[in-house]
């Protein structure tokens, strides 16, 4: 049996955010055995992906209480977690320095070996949401559900409030970031070395990129886009990161029992085979810049833990799509209320 601190993902998660975040990782969630090779001079592309997904999975534990109270329960008990997915929004517009919508994510998630196996219509959105599913470990190396929001979809008031908020958006990616990019859809691996050093650069890519909105642009965005207003406070944050349960419902049903705030019913796919709910998005405070120009803070809808439970869709091969229908029903957790 291989030794967790002598694989290279360990390694790796140690150089870059320590030894005591590294051992709770590998303390919550569950990794496949073909993610844990002897430490060696180079980080394959899934191995980078895996250690991207770890850092994102543990953001959203950082800044949803019912998360992290979740994840309490887990360790407790000596329950592994199965990280599923997780989704984030973006805006289709011209976003200053950062790239346009999905553009900004596909730039990170192709050469890490993601590759976009399902394109989702979030009509009643007026959004698009699209499923990266990594091509060397699908089942196993959690999927990113990234969604587009359409700005021409909207009132020309609305459209001109979206180009305050993000119009100046900036580019955490650095230019030596890019070059690695580069050299790892080339050769599906990177020196040790230069993974340690693009790692945090990637983690800061899920971040809020633009400065704290105008409050007049906020209304007028969340008077036609709930989904816009939480793009204009959270950004590019990981909107909901996901456990893959064996039954949603009965998880459910214990996490309405503790009394923690669970959507009322389940999502049921058009197939039957996948079954979603989570907790309510957290209350968080956030600043917005008043008419008079000073900053003031209101609370707003931040993220949120979801729950998913996949049948198979042929014999030892889980269905790992999505479906519209689900996906704008969780959407509905980060409504304000």
């Amino acid at each position: 049996m291989q030794i967790l601190h002598e694989t290279t993902l360990w390694t790796l998660l140690d150089r870059v955010v320590g030894t005591v975040r590294t051992v709770r990782l590998f303390e919550v969630l569950a990794i496949h055995p073909s993610l844990l090779r002897p430490r060696a001079e180079t980080v394959t592309r899934s191995e980078l992906a895996q250690a991207l997904c770890m850092l994102l999975f543990e953001d959203v534990v950082r800044r949803v209480p019912m998360a992290a109270a979740y994840v309490g329960d887990a360790l407790r008990s000596a329950h592994k977690l199965v990280f599923d997915h997780g989704a984030l929004r973006t805006v289709a517009a011209d976003n200053g320095s950062l790239p346009r919508g999905e553009i900004a994510f596909r730039r990170i998630l192709e050469p890490l070996g993601f590759e976009c196996r399902g394109v989702y219509p979030l009509e009643r959105l007026g959004m698009t949401g699209r499923a990266y599913t990594h091509q060397d470990l699908p089942e196993n190396i959690a999927q990113f559900f990234v969604s587009e929001l359409h700005p021409e979809r909207f009132s020309a008031g609305f459209q001109a409030a979206v180009a305050r908020v993000v119009g100046n958006s900036r580019d955490p990616l650095p230019l030596a970031a890019k070059a690695m990019l580069a050299a790892v859809a080339k050769n599906k691996s990177l020196p040790f070395e230069d993974a340690a050093l693009l790692l945090p650069n990637l983690v800061g890519c899920f971040e809020r990129q633009h400065q704290e909105p105008r409050l007049a642009d906020y209304k007028a965005l969340l008077a036609e886009s709930k989904e816009m207003a939480w793009i204009a406070t959270e950004g590019n944050a990981f909107n909901h990161a996901t456990d893959r349960v064996a039954d949603v419902a009965a998880v459910a049903e214990q996490q309405k029992k503790l009394g923690r705030p669970m959507k009322e019913d389940v999502e049921v796919s058009k197939s039957g085979r996948v079954r979603q709910t989570a907790f309510r998005a957290a209350d968080v405070a956030r600043l917005f810049v008043a008419d008079d120009g000073t900053l003031v803070a209101e609370t707003v809808p931040g993220s949120f833990h979801e729950f998913i439970t996949r049948a198979e869709e042929a014999p030892g091969r889980l269905d790992l799509r999505f479906d519209s229908g689900n996906a704008t029903g969780i959407f509905q957790m980060t409504a304000k209320a």
